[in-house]
C-alpha cells in the first residue's frame, strides 16, 4: 500500500510537471489562446485563471521566462522542482521522467518557469484585471471625486489670481491704457500717412469696389426674384388678399370706416349688366309665378265645381248639357280673359297717360304699400268682416298683395301680418284656451291653407310621402280596430269557405263581438300592425323638423306665446297640445287621411285609393291624433284601452317635437330684414291685382275705417282721402271699355273686372326724385355724387378730395364712366331705368359734381344731418352701409331667382296635372253619353321658404358674486367674498370690433373702467396663461372669461 501510494504520488507529480513543461513550451510558442487552454488544464492545479486575461497571461509569462533565461543557461534538459519547500524533484524535459535524487551532471534549464512562478504570474495578472474591473465599475464616482478636487484646486487658484489682480488693478489699468494709447496712435499716424499719399488710388478702388458690390447685389437680387417668381406672386396675392380682407372687415365692422377704405368698394354700388339682367329675370319670374298661382287656383276651383256638377249629374239633379256647358266655359276662360287683359287697361283707365289717372294710380300704389308694410290695418279689417267673407278676402286680395310670399321680403311681411292678426284674434275672440281647438280660428285656417298649397311647394310630400307610400303599397297590411266590422268580416269569411249560412247572428254589439276569441285575436293582430305603422309615421315626422315650413313653426311659436300671455295659469302641457293641434291635426292629419287630395302621392286622373288603404291611413292618423293631444281611449273605444300606454309614450315624443318646433328665430333674423331693405333695391315691389280686388279692398277700407284706424291723423285716412270715393269698374278700365248699348253690358263688366294690372308699390312719404328741398332725397343724391367723385380722385378725407382740382386724366376717366353708364341705361328696360334727375346729375363734369356736392353739404349741415367737424363721416358711414346692403341684396336675389325657377317648375307641373284632369273630364263626359260613372279628384299644393339669420350683441351686467359663481372672478384684493354682491361689472362692446369696455361699480358708484381686447385674451390663452389681473385687483380666469364673451356676444 505504501508502494502504491508512492507510485501514485510520483505519477501525479510527473503529470503536474509534464503540464508545467507543456505550459512553458506553449508560452514560448507565443499563442495566447493556447496558453490559456493549457493553464486551464486541471492537472496543472492553477487557480484564478480568467478567460479575459489570455493576452496578459501570455505577456507576463513570456517576460518571466526571459527574465529567468538571463539568470542562467538554457541548454540543460533537467528542471528541479521544490515540493513543499522541502523535497526536490528532478524532471527530464526530453524523456518526461523524473527522480527524487539529483542526477549526474545535473544542469538546471534556467528559462523554465516553475508551477509557483506560473501561479504567481497568474495571480498578479488576475489581480490586476480584477482591480481594473473594480475601477471601471466605480468610474463615475472616481470621475466625480476627481472633478470636485480639480474644481476646488481651480477655484482656489482662480481666487488667488483674482485677489492678486484686484490688488494690482490700478497699475494694470494704467499700464494697459498707456500701451494701448501708444499702439493706437502709432497705427493711426501710419494709416493717415498712407491714406494721404494714396488718396487718388483709394477713391478709385472704392468706386470700383462699390460699383462691383452694387452690381453683384442687384444681379443676385434680380436672379433671386427670377428664381422665385411663383412664390413672389403667391406672396403678393396673399398680402393683397389680407389687405382686402382687412379693408372689408373695416368696412363691415368699424363704426366709422375711413374714406380710403370705402372708396375701394364703391364700385360695388355700380349696377352691372348682370345686375340688371338678374333683376329683370326676377321681376319676370315673379310675375309668372303669381300669374300661374292665380291661374292654377282658378283651374282648381273650376275642377272642383266640375266635380260637384258631375256628382249632381250622377244623382240626376242636373242635365248632361249643363255639365258639357261648364266644361266648355272652363276650357275657354283662360284664353278669353288673357286676351281681354291685354286689350284693356293700357291706353285707357287707371294706367292711362294723363295727370289725373296717373295720380289715381300712384294713390293706389301708396295705399297698397301702406297696407303691405303695416300689418295692423289688414289684421283688424279681417275681423270686421263675416268669416266666410274674410276667408275669401284672404285667399284673393291679401295673398295677392304679398305675391304669395314669392320672395323673402314679402314672406317676412306676410308673417308679420299673420302674427298681428293671430294676436288680435286671440285677444278679442278667444275666451278659453280650448276655443283654439274646438273652434275654427280664421288666422289658423289661413296659415295652414297658405303653407299647404298657396305657393306650389309641396313640403308635406317630402315629409309624409315615403311612409304613406309604404303603407299604401303594403298589400298584406290590414288595420281594422272596429270589433263589429272585424266580426262581420269573420262571419263572411266563414260562409265563403264553408258555403253554408252561418249560425252566428250578423248584427251584434261591440261587446258581443268581443266575446269571440277569433275577433279578439284579429283585433290583437291589427293593434300590433297599427303600432308598427304609427311608429314609422311618427319617426318620419319627428326626424323631419327642418322640413316643416318656417312660417308654420313661427306661427306655432306666436300661438304658444300669445296664449301663455293671455292665460298665464295654463300649463306647458296645455300650450303644447294647442301647438300640436296646429302642427299635426290641422296641418298634417288631413294629408295622411287623404294623401291623394293633398298631392302627397302621385295619382293618375280618375285613380283613387282602395277602401282598405284609406282605412289603414285613417287608423294611423287617428292614433297620431290621440297621441298628439294625449287623449286616451275610453267609452265607445273601450276595446282600444290597451293602447293607452302606447299613446302616453308617443305623446312624450310629440311633446319634445312641438317644443323644438317652436324654437325658431324671429323673422327679422331669419330674413335679414333691416331699415335699408326697400332703399337700395333696384326694383320696387310689384303686385298683380285685379280691378275687382282693388275696388273691394277700397270699399272695405272705407266701410270699416273707424274700426281699423280711429285716429283721424293716421296715414290711412290721408291716403283714402286722396283716393276719394270708390270707383266703378268702368272708371278704372276707362270709358268705352264696354259698349253702353251692349245688352250684356253687366256680364261684360263683370268679366272685365277680373282684369289684372300691375302696381309698383311706393311710399307716398318718399317724395319724387329731383326735389332738392326734400332732405332725404338730397342726401341720396349727394351720396351718389360723392361715389362718382371718390371713384376717380384719391384722398384721405372728403373735404380734401373736394378741394383738390381734378386733373385732365381724371376728367377723361370720369367721362368714360359717364358714357358707359349712359349706354347701359339706354339698353335697360323701362321699369329698371334711372330717373331723369339722377341721370342728369350723373352726366355732370367732375368739377361741377364737386361744386354741387359742396352746395348740398351746406344744406344738409344746416338741417343738422351732417357736420363738417368730423369731415362728413356720417355720409361716409351711410355709403358703407349701402355697400354692405348691396352685397346682401345680390346674394338674396340669386337665392330668390333659384327659388322662383323651382317654384315655376312645380307650378307648371301642377298645371300639367290640372290639364290632364281636364282631359280626363272630357273623356268622362263623352263616356257619360252611354254610361254615367262617378269619379272625383281633389288637388292641393304646399310650400315653404327659408331665409337667413342675424344675431346682435347686447351689453352685460353681472355682480362680482355672480361672476365668482361662474368661476370667471377668482378673488378681489382687499375684498371679502361676502362683499362681492356690492360690486357690479358692466361689459359692453365698443366701436371697434373685438374690443370691450368693462366698468366696475361699488355700491352703485363707478370706480374704474378698463378696455378689454379680445385678441389679447386669445393670446394669453394661447400662451397658457390661466389667470390675469384686471383693475390691478381682480384675478380673472382667462378661459372662462373668453367663454363668457363668446357665448354672450358672438353666439358661440
Amino acid at each position: 500500500q505504501i508502494q502504491e501510494a508512492i507510485l501514485t504520488a510520483n505519477q501525479d507529480e510527473e503529470e503536474a510537471l509534464t503540464t508545467v513543461a507543456h505550459i512553458n513550451e506553449t508560452v514560448e510558442e507565443g499563442d495566447s489562446q493556447k496558453t490559456l487552454q493549457v493553464l486551464q488544464i486541471p492537472t496543472a492545479g492553477l487557480r484564478a485563471v480568467h478567460p479575459d486575461c489570455a493576452d496578459a497571461y501570455q505577456v507576463e509569462l513570456a517576460q518571466r521566462q526571459t527574465a529567468n533565461a538571463s539568470k542562467g543557461s538554457s541548454d540543460g534538459v533537467w528542471v528541479k522542482h521544490s515540493i513543499k519547500d522541502r523535497y526536490d524533484y528532478f524532471y527530464n524535459l526530453e524523456t518526461g521522467q523524473g527522480s527524487w535524487e539529483e542526477p549526474e551532471g545535473f544542469e538546471q534549464k534556467a528559462d523554465q518557469l516553475s508551477k509557483e512562478e506560473i501561479q504567481s504570474a497568474v495571480n498578479s495578472v488576475t489581480a490586476e484585471y480584477n482591480r481594473e474591473q473594480l475601477w471601471l465599475a466605480n468610474e463615475p464616482f472616481v470621475t466625480q471625486l476627481q472633478a470636485r478636487i480639480r474644481g476646488h484646486l481651480a477655484r482656489k487658484k482662480h481666487l488667488q489670481r483674482m485677489e492678486y489682480l484686484r490688488q494690482q488693478e490700478p497699475h494694470v489699468v494704467k499700464i494697459q491704457a498707456c500701451f494701448r494709447g501708444y499702439r493706437q496712435r502709432k497705427i493711426y499716424i501710419a494709416r493717415i500717412n498712407l491714406l494721404q499719399k494714396s488718396v487718388a488710388s483709394v477713391v478709385k478702388i472704392q468706386s470700383i469696389v462699390k460699383m462691383w458690390k452694387a452690381k453683384r447685389k442687384y444681379n443676385q437680387r434680380l436672379q433671386f426674384f427670377r428664381d422665385h417668381v411663383k412664390e413672389i406672386v403667391k406672396i403678393q396675392a396673399f398680402l393683397k388678399a389680407n389687405k382686402a380682407r382687412d379693408d372689408y372687415r373695416t368696412l363691415t365692422g368699424a363704426r366709422n370706416p375711413p374714406l380710403s377704405v370705402v372708396r375701394k368698394f364703391v364700385h360695388l354700388l355700380e349696377q352691372s349688366p348682370l345686375d340688371l339682367q338678374e333683376e329683370q329675370e326676377v321681376t319676370q319670374l315673379r310675375e309668372e309665378v303669381v300669374t300661374k298661382i292665380r291661374s292654377n287656383q282658378q283651374m282648381e276651383k273650376d275642377l272642383n265645381l266640375m266635380d260637384i256638377k258631375i256628382g249632381l249629374l250622377v244623382k240626376n239633379r242636373i242635365t248632361l248639357q249643363d255639365v258639357i256647358s261648364h266644361n266648355k266655359k272652363m276650357k275657354n276662360k283662360k284664353n278669353k280673359t288673357s286676351k281681354d287683359d291685354q286689350t284693356t287697361g293700357d291706353g285707357l283707365g287707371i294706367k292711362g297717360l294723363n295727370k289725373g289717372k296717373r295720380r289715381k294710380l300712384e294713390a293706389y300704389q301708396h295705399l297698397f304699400y301702406l297696407l303691405q308694410t303695416i300689418p295692423s290695418y289688414l289684421a283688424k279689417l279681417i275681423f270686421q268682416m263675416p268669416q266666410n267673407k274674410s276667408t275669401k278676402f284672404m285667399d284673393t286680395v291679401i295673398f295677392t298683395l304679398y305675391n304669395y310670399a314669392s320672395n323673402q321680403r314679402e314672406e317676412y311681411l306676410l308673417l308679420k301680418l299673420f302674427k298681428t292678426a293671430l294676436e288680435e284674434e286671440i285677444n278679442s275672440k278667444v275666451d278659453q284656451i280650448q276655443d283654439i281647438v274646438t273652434g275654427n280660428p280664421t288666422v289658423i285656417k289661413m296659415v295652414v291653407s297658405f303653407n299647404r298649397g298657396a305657393r306650389g311647394h309641396n313640403t308635406l310630400r317630402q315629409l309624409l310621402a315615403p311612409v304613406v307610400k309604404e303603407i299604401i303599397d303594403d298589400k298584406s297590411l290590414g288595420i281594422n280596430t272596429n270589433p263589429v266590422d272585424v266580426y262581420k268580416a269573420w262571419v263572411n269569411q266563414l260562409e265563403t269557405v264553408t258555403g253554408e249560412a252561418s249560425k252566428l247572428p250578423y248584427e251584434v254589439t261591440p261587446e258581443q263581438a268581443m266575446s269571440h276569441k277569433e275577433v279578439r285575436n284579429r283585433l290583437q293582430a291589427s293593434s300590433v300592425a297599427l303600432r308598427s305603422a304609427t311608429d314609422k309615421m311618427l319617426n318620419s315626422i319627428v326626424s323631419s323638423l327642418d322640413n316643416i315650413p318656417y312660417g308654420m313653426r313661427y306661427i306655432a311659436k306666436v300661438l304658444k306665446n300669445s296664449l301663455h300671455e293671455k292665460f298665464p295659469e295654463a300649463s306647458e302641457d296645455e300650450l303644447l297640445k294647442i301647438v300640436g293641434n296646429l302642427l299635426y291635426y290641422r296641418y298634417m292629419n288631413p294629408a295622411i287621411v287623404a294623401p291623394d287630395g293633398f298631392d302627397i302621392i302621385d295619382m293618375s286622373a280618375g285613380g283613387q285609393l282602395h277602401v282598405d288603404q284609406r282605412r289603414n291611413l285613417g287608423s294611423v292618423a287617428k292614433m297620431l291624433q290621440h297621441s298628439a293631444a294625449n287623449k286616451l281611449f275610453e267609452g265607445e273605444n273601450e276595446h282600444m284601452t290597451p293602447m293607452n300606454n302606447y299613446i302616453s309614450q308617443t305623446y312624450e315624443k310629440f311633446r319634445l317635437f312641438f317644443q323644438a318646433a317652436c324654437d325658431v328665430p324671429e323673422p327679422e333674423e331669419k330674413f335679414n330684414v333691416d331699415e335699408y331693405s326697400d332703399m337700395v333695391t333696384l326694383s320696387k315691389p310689384v303686385i298683380y291685382i285685379s280691378i275687382e280686388e282693388i275696388i273691394n279692398t277700397h270699399s272695405l277700407l272705407l266701410e270699416h275705417l273707424e274700426a281699423i284706424s280711429p285716429d283721424q291723423n293716421d296715414l290711412l285716412h290721408e291716403l283714402l282721402q286722396d283716393l276719394g270715393d270708390v270707383p266703378d269698374v268702368e272708371t278704372l278700365l276707362g270709358e268705352g271699355a264696354v259698349d253702353p248699348d251692349d245688352s250684356n253690358r253687366e256680364a261684360a263688366l263683370s268679366q272685365l273686372a277680373k282684369t289684372e294690372i300691375s302696381l309698383t308699390l311706393t311710399s307716398k312719404f318718399e317724395l319724387p326724385e329731383g326735389d332738392d328741398k326734400d332732405l332725404k332725397t338730397l342726401m341720396t343724391k349727394t351720396k351718389k355724387l360723392i361715389v362718382d367723385v371718390v371713384r376717380i380722385q384719391h384722398g384721405e378725407t372728403l373735404p380734401e378730395i373736394l378741394e383738390t382740382p381734378a386733373t385732365a386724366p381724371q376728367e377723361l376717366e370720369h367721362t368714360k364712366i359717364v358714357q358707359r353708364r349712359a349706354d347701359q341705361d339706354a339698353q335697360t328696360p323701362e321699369g329698371l331705368k334711372s330717373s331723369p334727375a339722377v341721370l342728369e346729375d350723373s352726366q355732370l363734369p367732375l368739377e361741377q359734381k364737386k361744386r354741387k356736392i359742396l352746395r348740398n353739404l351746406r344744406n344738409l349741415e344746416q338741417a343738422g344731418l351732417v357736420t363738417a367737424s368730423n369731415k362728413y363721416q356720417d355720409l361716409i358711414n351711410d355709403i358703407a352701409k349701402d355697400i354692405r346692403y348691396q352685397r346682401r341684396y345680390r346674394q338674396r336675389r340669386k337665392a330668390e331667382l333659384t327659388k322662383l325657377q323651382q317654384t315655376l317648375t312645380a307650378l307648371n307641373s301642377k298645371t300639367d296635372f290640372f290639364q290632364e284632369q281636364m282631359n280626363y273630364y272630357d273623356t268622362y263626359i263623352k263616356t257619360c253619353l252611354d254610361n254615367l260613372n262617378r269619379k272625383s279628384i281633389k288637388l292641393d299644393s304646399k310650400g315653404e321658404e327659408k331665409g337667413s339669420k342675424k344675431w346682435k350683441p347686447q351689453s352685460l351686467k353681472y355682480t362680482a358674486a355672480r361672476l365668482h359663481e361662474k368661476g370667471v372672478i377668482l378673488e378681489i384684493e382687499g375684498l371679502q367674498t361676502n362683499q362681492f354682491k356690492n360690486v357690479m361689472f358692466d361689459i359692453s362692446p365698443t366701436e371697434e370690433v373685438g374690443d370691450f369696455e368693462v366698468k366696475a361699480k361699488f355700491m352703485g358708484v363707478e370706480m374704474e373702467k378698463v378696455q378689454l381686447h379680445f385678441q389679447d385674451l386669445l393670446q394669453l390663452q394661447y400662451e397658457g396663461v390661466a389667470v390675469m389681473k384686471m383693475f390691478d385687483k381682480a384675478k380673472v380666469n382667462v378661459n372662462l372669461l373668453i367663454f363668457l364673451l363668446n357665448k354672450k356676444f358672438y353666439g358661440k
